[in-house]
Formats: structure tokens, sequence, C-alpha cells
């Protein structure tokens, strides 16, 4: 190793900041983070300073620096725009054998600030030497992509019940088993969720337990439209958690490339008039797998609560028992018409929008609501694509003019996005032209004529 990384406790310790400008600001805000009692030396002070010396434990001293000022510091910082300063402050801090850092000059440091991923009491520093700190500041951002935020919490609970553990178990690897039970299980979950009450009494519950507890959980997780990129922190986690997944037609390639390798993959998509598993199968292998005591994805194309039958499926979780959680993803809507340069809604073009499901229950149209036809609103079909025509053909009967302005939009947000604009007259003749394939989403409306002016998405 080049350095060996270290956490240093400088709560109420005195540190020395040599610099009053923008890369000072950025040591003093770490350093603030930490806890230490900071002193700032520096001809001139920026204005973000004083602000931040009015409500951190922060003195500073207008004027050049001094031999003397690094005495009682137990870390030196000298980020001046001065070399001959910067230099200065390492020899007399390495001399005194106080660890010193000199921003951007590696070479005059016994000490570097590393990149850092805080979930307190749990942290993650990551550093490159000084020699790519732009190289460490993006791992960072990967690594805070894939830590959920409750980690400090589930670490602060863990503390909590550590020697109650150890004295439960007297083995440790009995206590490592039950600490990475909590820490994969449902009690973390529980944690990330914010149910950090109950998290309580299931751990309290899980000690007094002699063998851990056979049921699993269900993950009811929204995989969006079609882009990975627009998956949540959280559903990537449960995705890559599970045991079981059973995945809708809906859900793309590209999404269902980031699930668990190992997991065991089920389909269980429905088309119009097609439906070999049954929505009652598909609530009671839900229970069914959960109940084995595995953790079981149920992974949607778009959002689970938004014509996604996703309140069916808990609803018969909650009825037999079995724990779950729900994970919104982007709906086809937002997403397909975000990416097709369509705002659903416009000040001068549309003060509301809703959302229909071009297909019932049965299957039939059913279009029984006056309201479709008002002015200033935008219609959004999901499942529409068989039933163009007809909706088409109802809404004009209704009193929505021929030439009202319509979408269809193929495989949004995905490389494969096609988009074809028409009005209520032209657009089921554009798309039986160009042979359009599910997924489609069908967008009615004045804001259809700003996908000219705003489509950005090339595919």
């Amino acid at each position: 190793m080049d350095l060996l990384p270290l956490f240093h406790n400088l709560r109420g310790r005195r540190c020395l900041v040599v610099g009053g400008g923008d890369v000072a600001l950025r040591k003093l805000r770490q350093l603030a983070d930490a806890g230490a009692s900071i002193e700032v030396v520096a001809p001139q002070v920026n204005q973000a300073i004083r602000e931040m010396a009015k409500n951190q434990t922060l003195n500073f001293l207008e004027r050049p620096f001094a031999e003397d000022d690094i005495a009682g510091a137990v870390l030196v910082v000298a980020a001046t725009n001065d070399d001959t300063v910067n230099a200065q402050v390492s020899q007399l801090a390495q001399a005194a054998n106080i660890p010193v850092n000199v921003v951007d000059s590696p070479g005059l440091c016994t000490v570097v600030f590393p990149s850092i991923v805080d979930r307190s009491p749990v942290q993650i520093a990551i550093s490159s030497g000084g020699n790519a700190p732009v190289l460490a500041r993006m791992l960072r951002t990967r690594l805070e992509a894939l830590i959920p935020s409750g980690y400090g919490k589930l670490a602060a609970l863990a503390g909590k019940y550590r020697d109650r553990v150890k004295t439960r178990f007297h083995s440790g690897l009995d206590r490592k088993a039950f600490w990475e039970n909590v820490f994969e299980g449902d009690i973390a979950e529980l944690v990330y969720s914010e149910r950090l009450k109950e998290a309580d009494q299931r751990l309290e519950q899980r000690l007094e337990q002699d063998q851990p507890s056979s049921v699993g959980e269900v993950y009811l997780v929204g995989g969006g439209p079609g882009d990975p990129d627009l998956l949540t922190f959280r559903a990537l986690r449960l995705m890559q958690k599970a045991d079981i997944v059973l995945y809708d037609r809906l859900v793309s390639k590209e999404v269902m490339a980031l699930v668990r390798r190992d997991a065991e993959l089920i389909y269980v998509g429905k088309t119009a008039g097609d439906h070999p598993v049954t929505q009652e199968n598909i609530n009671e292998k839900l229970a069914e797998y959960a109940l084995q005591g595995k953790r079981v994805l149920r992974l949607k194309g778009g959002d689970p609560f938004i014509f996604g039958r996703g309140g069916e499926e808990i609803a018969h979780l909650a009825e037999r028992g079995v724990p779950f959680q729900v994970v919104p993803g982007i709906t086809a809507a937002s997403g397909c018409a975000s990416y097709a340069g369509i705002p659903l809604t416009h000040r001068d073009y549309a003060q509301s929008v809703r959302f229909i499901t071009g297909h019932l229950k049965d299957h039939s149209l059913d279009l029984n609501c006056q309201d479709l036809v008002s002015a200033n609103q935008t219609l959004v079909f999901y499942m529409g694509l068989s039933g163009l025509e007809s909706i088409c053909k109802e809404l004009i009967a209704r009193g929505k003019s021929a030439t009202t302005p319509a979408a269809l939009v193929e495989k949004g947000t995905t490389a494969r996005q096609r988009v074809f604009i028409g009005n209520l007259t032209t657009l089921p003749d554009i798309v039986r032209k160009a042979e359009a394939k599910a997924p489609t989403l069908i967008i009615v409306g004045d804001v259809v004529k700003l996908h000219d002016q705003l489509s950005w998405f090339k595919g």
C-alpha cells in the first residue's frame, strides 16, 4: 500500500487551515462534519467562510501565516494559492510530527483527504493517493448508488444489541451467522424503509427464538418503462438480492439483465386475450414462495400501482400474512412522454392529465366518460394498441375534434423507441402502416404539438 487508511477522531481537537478561499472551504466543511475545532489563518477570508464561522466551531485570523500557528494542532491543512507558503507549512508541520495535507500537492502531504461515502457510523473512504481525485469521486458516486442511506441506522441498531448477541451466542460462528441474517434479511429491509420501531421489535424477537423465522418476503418492484438508468436505487438493490423473480412481459431485457445472476426466473407475462398464467395463480405463487423462506421479486414494467395490478397482489399477501414491500417505478406515461419530448402538462396547452387503460378486466373498451373530451387536458392510454382505432373513433364521436393531435410511442425510453405523430383521424393508419408492436403508449392532446420542438431522445 502507498498509504495506510486510518480514521481519526477529531471531535473537539484543534485543526489548522491555512488559506481562506474556495479550496480551503471544501476542507473546512469536511473538518466541521467531523466535529473539529478549526482555526483559519489567511490574509483574506471569503464570505462563505465568514458565514460558516457564525454557525460552526471555527475561528479565523485575517493575517499571513506565522510559524507558531501550527503549535497545538493535531492536523494542518495548507490550501493557499502561494506555493512558497504551502511548502513552508508542510515543512514546519512535518518537523513537528503533525499530519499535514497540502491541497493538490501530494509530494508535500503526509495525509490526504479521501472521497467519503458517509453512512455514519459506517464510513467508506476512497483515495487515489492524490494522483486522480476526480476518479476517486467517480468511484464514490457509484458506491453511493449501491449503498442504502439506511446503512448507518442499521449499524446503530446493531450496536444497541451487540453485547446481548455476544451473551446469547457464545460461538463466534453463531454470532456471525446471526448478524448475516439480520443484515441480509427482513430486519435490514425494515430499517431501510424507516420502520425503525418495527425493526427493533423484530430483532428483539429474533434474539428470543431458537430457530430463525422461515418466512421470506415479497418485493413488489416497478421496473420502469424500459431504460435501466431509470430504476431507483432501492429497486436495483432488491433485484440483486432476490432468490426468485416473477416478471412481466413489459420488463425490458436491459432491466432484466440487472437481476441477480443466480436467481430463478419465472415468466408470468400476459398479452391482450392471452393469459397463460392467471392473476390468481400469480398471487398464490408469490405467497407460496415467500412462505418457503425465499426472497421473492415481483418485477413489473412501469409502476406496480398504475394499471399493474399491484394492489391485488399485495392484498393477497396481506391476507396470507406474508411480509412485503413496494418500490415505485417510473410509470410509462411519465417515462415515454418525457423521452418523446411531449410534456404531459403545459401552461399553454393542458392543465390536467388522465391515465386511462385501453382494456378493462374483460378486455372490452369503455370510454363512457364525457369528461374525456374536455379541453385543456392530456389523455394517456395504456395498453391501447389493439384498440387504437376504436379509441380515436369514440373520442371523435363524443365531441373531440378529429384534428386533435395524437401520438403513439412504441418501446419508449429504449434504443428501439419510435414515435408516431398524427391526429385522431390519421394516427391509426400511420401506426398500422408502420407495423408498431407493443409495448406502446397513446397520448392525445395539444401537448403533442410540442414533439417536433422538444424531441431530444434519438434512441
